[in-house]
């Protein structure tokens, strides 16, 4: 192969962006060293720098320290760890590397984001002593949460552990465990030894029970070409190129979608319409760009574009709003400021704006949400922002490049958190963005009645309520809501069931199992209960209901004079147990994604106003300690002349 031949096959090379992160002392810096020297990517000064600092200043007992290849600073080759993000290129006659080798210490979690905003792949490293630690989790919850779809477990120092595969099956068991309630495509897991070599490069002879390919070509083959957006075109605009009246160009990057020739363009935020006149990159005119593709693009038509516009296509337009909806890493010292402008970075555009809610915090280590009135630094939590302008904008998870900001402070100047956009829309009339408290237009009024609530009470006997069980599935919550029914009806009561089934089935049908479609689907339940209760009934909802903040906003929507939260208590292996449907496995295989329990977390209610617990107490005892709380509410079981009161 001649040497045109040579460069012009290592130019045709895919590239793959990827970071190693974990916890602390699990071998990331090792692991990157290691990868360099076997595949023979090292200089031989490099390689005598290493050989020498390994004696004076190594912590590997006499082997080689191939952490000091990324261990860069002063301050991390004293103490031994990665404090900054350092970045190697390299490449093997197969691809092209960016590694990213982040800090495993909680206190450089901002580092770590940083390092995973521009990645394809993470390798999250276990030490095989070690197994699943809270900042695995954490760098994971982080990876998962910035879109990082393929992720490779690298089960670090299996030579401190004999090589055992019952170590390494136990590990993997943990991590998967945790790993199913993440919004991730592909996890591979692997058994390595970086110090000593096995499964980094090649096999090595003591890992030979193990049957998959090592990591390097693991890492040669995984496919992330899919994992880019190449359907809606989105070109920002970084700079406006005029070197003479006769030429005009938009400088910037495609953020996706592909950009040809001749196609129609719409200019955000301005609304004007052209068509692309020529695409011109530094070899000259090409017919199309795509990702990630720097070019300057001149338009059939004289727009007013400048630096932050976005070209799009006319029928595949971003979402433009005032509001939005975000998840934020906090990087800052000083906590979040509630209401206190920032500026906000977006593509290549800035824009005032103000955080003005905090939905919840989020525990990265148990995926739970937590209240909360501010983020304290390395704290990720979901805020609402309003903007000083309309902001053209895509979800995070459909296009990482228009879906993420940063936040700047107006007087240091300094990046606080970055964000990612999320799919909902806010809610614009309402300050908190409370949905369920108020609707959409300030001018719906519900109908008068002339039939008061005494009397509908009066006439049925009954105050109107709503029992509301919760807990995981197959706990019970169903076959206590029916045989209650029956009770009740006999009691003389006019009672009905809404459970998710039914309402899955009509007013939930466009609505999956995500986060944010369980809260709405939570919203619209209780919106229903609470019309029912307005028309005199007992409303018996059973619902998953997994997260606390939902169960609190159902709650405020029924009304909670007239609620009755119920925690339907069983452990998680009593309700596989009782699972004839086999829903619990086929969730375990990953089959059921978002599944409640296994691939997706249950927030046990900390304040339940009546606990039963279903493993051990009958349908009947159940039932019966229900129906004497309603009594003792004053519910059901009164007199006609007090059920007006």
């Amino acid at each position: 192969m001649d040497i045109h031949s040579f460069f012009a096959s290592d130019e045709r090379k895919d590239l793959l962006r990827l970071l190693t992160c974990g916890s602390v002392d699990d071998g990331k810096s090792t692991l990157i060293g290691r990868l360099l020297y076997d595949s023979k990517l090292l200089y031989e000064d490099h390689l005598a720098a290493l050989e020498r600092d390994s004696v004076r200043r190594g912590s590997a007992g006499g082997d080689m320290d191939y952490s000091l290849l990324l261990d860069g600073l002063k301050a991390e080759r004293e103490q031994g760890i990665t404090i900054d993000v350092a970045y190697r290129f390299f490449a093997t006659p197969r691809r092209k590397f960016i590694i990213a080798d982040t800090p495993g210490h909680e206190q450089y979690t901002r580092n770590m984001a940083t390092g995973a905003s521009t990645a394809d792949l993470a390798v999250i490293l276990i030490d095989a002593r070690q197994g699943v630690l809270p900042q695995t989790r954490r760098h994971s919850f982080i990876a998962s949460l910035l879109g990082i779809r393929h992720l490779v477990v690298a089960v670090n120092k299996m030579d401190l552990v004999g090589y055992r595969q019952e170590v390494f099956e136990r590990i993997r068991g943990d991590y998967f465990d945790f790993a199913t309630r993440l919004e991730i495509g592909e996890v591979a897991c692997i058994p390595i030894s970086a110090l000593k070599g096995d499964n980094v490069v090649t096999p090595g002879p003591n890992l030979l029970w193990y049957q998959g390919e090592p990591l390097l070509p693991y890492l040669e083959t995984v496919h992330v070409a899919s994992d880019r957006n190449f359907i809606d075109l989105r070109f920002p605009v970084q700079y406006v190129l005029r070197p003479d009246l006769n030429f005009r160009g938009y400088c910037g990057t495609v953020a996706s979608g592909i950009l040809r020739r001749g196609d129609a363009v719409l200019a955000l935020p301005s609304g004007r319409r052209s068509t692309v006149k020529a695409i011109v990159t530094h070899d000259g005119e090409v017919e199309e760009a795509f990702p990630p593709m720097a070019v300057t693009v001149t338009l059939s038509d004289e727009l007013d574009i400048s630096r932050g516009d976005l070209l799009a296509h006319p029928h595949n337009l971003p979402r433009t709003s005032h509001e939005l909806e975000a998840m934020l890493v906090w990087m800052d010292e000083r906590a979040l400021a509630l209401n206190q402008p920032y500026l906000l970075k977006h593509v290549a555009g800035m824009i005032q704006a103000d955080v003005v809610g905090l939905r919840y915090r989020m525990n990265v280590n148990t995926l739970h949400r937590e209240p909360a009135d501010t983020l304290a630094l390395n704290e990720i939590g979901r805020v609402a922002l309003r903007l000083r302008r309309p902001l053209a904008h895509d979800a995070y998870a459909r296009n990482r490049a228009c879906g993420a900001f940063v936040l700047i402070d107006r007087l240091s100047n300094a990046t606080v958190a970055a964000g990612m956009i999320l799919d909902r829309e806010p809610d614009e009339s309402v300050p908190e963005h409370r949905a369920a408290d108020q609707p959409r237009s300030r001018y719906v009024r519900p109908p008068p009645s002339l039939v008061t609530p005494g009397e509908r009470a009066s006439r049925l006997r009954q105050k109107p309520c709503t029992v509301w069980l919760s807990g995981l599935p197959k706990s019970g919550k169903t076959t206590l809501a029916v045989a209650l029914e029956r009770r009740l009806f006999d009691l003389g009561c006019q009672a009905h069931i809404l459970d998710g089934g039914t309402l899955r089935l009509e007013i939930s049908r466009d609505l999956g199992f995500s986060g944010d479609d369980r809260a709405e689907n939570i919203r619209r339940a209780a919106g229903v209960a609470r019309v029912c209760n307005d028309a005199g009934l007992i409303t018996i909802a059973a619902f998953v209901s997994p997260f606390a903040e939902d169960r609190h906003r159902a709650r405020q929507i029924i009304g909670a004079a007239r609620f009755l939260e119920v925690y339907v208590h069983a452990p998680v292996e009593v309700c596989e147990r009782r699972d004839d449907e086999g829903l619990y496995a086929r969730a375990r295989r990953g089959e059921i994604p978002e599944f409640s329990g296994v691939s997706a977390p249950y927030e046990e209610p900390s304040r339940a106003d009546l606990v039963l617990p279903t493993h051990e107490l009958d349908v009947a005892t159940c039932v019966e300690q229900i129906v004497a709380e309603m009594r003792q509410r004053g519910w059901i079981g009164l007199e006609p002349a007090n059920l007006g009161r």
